[in-house]
């Protein structure tokens, strides 16, 4: 998308005029958002090409960053929004009162897991990972906004398939799910999976001794009188 000319009888805008107007409008736009503002649509917005949209976010990201604020300009779901920085995680949860926004649970955090590395997956495919029912947990996180439907299997049944959604990466601060981190970084490496494998590995149980034959009577002398 190349930069419109602007409208005839109006002044042209030297291009370092425009981008400042356009800096304070990209602000002003992410900031009233509720959700993160697609490149492209700022571009639209402010009539400069998408290349110089992402420049000129980060180009504040990094002000913000030199100026130490207290919030950043993050790209996140491929758009731009603003969250708190954080290093200021221990203000905010002062701020945020026990109760007024409901945890997960393990077994949903499990459960979203599975779901996160895995998706396609059906309902009945995390429960057999995880080895219980996920009836309850799913529709937790369907109702959270986490994970969504995405499709139906092929095979019989046509099972419903879940997925995760623009929300999860708001969450979790990702631009799209090849940032979620290899699941190598969690798996022991060989030495370690062999030594649980050694400890839990049970010994076969020895074969009962063979009882020992009483011992004959000690012989002596006759001690029958003549």
């Amino acid at each position: 998308m190349t930069d419109l000319p602007p409208p005839e009888g109006e002044p042209t805008a030297a291009p370092g005029e425009r981008h400042d107007e356009a800096r304070r409008a990209i602000e002003a736009v992410v900031m009233v958002s509720d959700e993160p503002v697609d490149p492209q649509l700022l571009g639209q917005l402010v009539e400069l090409a998408p290349a110089v949209v992402e420049q000129l976010c980060a180009d504040l990201a990094a002000e913000y960053e030199a100026e130490g604020r207290g919030f950043q300009l993050v790209r996140v779901a491929g758009g731009y929004r603003y969250q708190s920085h954080p290093d200021q995680a221990p203000y905010i949860e002062r701020f945020v009162l026990d109760g007024q926004s409901a945890r997960l649970s393990a077994a949903a955090l499990e459960t979203l897991a599975i779901v996160a590395y895995k998706q396609p997956i059906s309902r009945a495919q995390v429960a057999a990972i995880r080895g219980v029912g996920v009836d309850g947990v799913m529709r937790t996180l369907q109702q959270r906004g986490y994970i969504e439907e995405i499709g139906r299997d092929t095979g019989p049944g046509q099972a419903v398939l879940f997925g995760t959604t623009q929300t999860f990466l708001e969450r979790l601060g990702l631009d799209s799910l090849r940032d979620l981190p290899p699941l190598g970084d969690f798996v022991p490496g060989a030495d370690v999976v062999e030594a649980l494998e050694h400890g839990l590995r049970t010994e076969p149980d020895a074969p009962p001794a063979a009882a020992e034959d009483d011992p004959p009577p000690a012989v002596g002398p006759d001690d029958t009188e003549e």
